[in-house]
C-alpha cells in the first residue's frame, strides 16, 4: 500500500516533466524537417532534407512564401533552405514541396499561427527572459515537495508500528 503512494508521486513528476519537453519537428519516418513547426508571419522557416543523397542542390516551394533554394548543409548529405513567411498571412497550414535530381519530390506541411505579442508576457513571476531562474525555482519547489512527501510517508509508517 505504501509503495503505491510513492509510485503515484513518481508518475506525477514524470508526467509533468514529459509535458515540458518540446514536440518533434516532423514525423519520425519523414525525410523533411521543418523548423519551427509552428511559425508566425514574418518569421524565418528552415527546411532540411536527407532524401537527396549526394546531391548538393535542390529546389523548394512554399505555397505561402514561394520558391527557395536548397544548398548543402553543415552535415554531409543534408540540404537546407530558408524562406520568410509574409507579414499578414492568416493562420493556416502551409505545404512545402522539395525537388532534387533525378526525380525526387517530397511534400510536408507545417502550421502558420497567429502573430505573437512583442516583449515579455506579464504572468506574475518576473520577466519571461529570466527562464533559467524560473526553471531553477521550479526545480527547487519540485524537489522540496518530493522530500516533504517522503518525510510524511516515513513518519506515517513509523506511526503504524505502534
Amino acid at each position: 500500500m505504501r509503495n503505491s503512494h510513492v509510485g503515484v508521486g513518481i508518475g506525477l513528476i514524470a508526467g509533468v516533466l514529459a509535458l515540458q519537453s518540446p514536440a518533434a519537428a516532423a514525423a519520425e519516418d519523414s525525410e523533411v524537417f521543418i523548423r519551427p513547426w509552428k511559425a508566425t508571419p514574418g518569421s524565418t522557416v528552415t527546411v532540411s532534407t536527407t532524401a537527396c543523397g549526394a546531391e548538393t542542390y535542390g529546389k523548394g516551394e512554399s505555397a505561402v512564401a514561394g520558391k527557395f533554394h536548397l544548398f548543402a548543409g553543415d552535415r554531409k548529405g543534408v540540404l537546407t533552405g530558408e524562406f520568410v513567411i509574409p507579414e499578414g498571412t492568416d493562420p493556416t497550414t502551409d505545404t512545402v514541396t522539395l525537388k532534387c535530381p533525378p526525380r525526387i519530390k517530397l511534400t510536408e506541411t507545417y502550421q502558420i499561427t497567429a502573430g505573437r505579442p512583442n516583449g515579455a508576457v506579464e504572468a506574475g513571476f518576473g520577466d519571461a527572459k529570466d527562464r533559467d531562474t524560473q526553471l531553477a525555482v521550479g526545480g527547487a519547489l519540485l524537489a522540496a515537495a518530493s522530500a516533504g512527501c517522503l518525510v510524511r510517508m516515513r513518519r506515517r509508517s513509523a506511526a503504524d508500528r505502534t
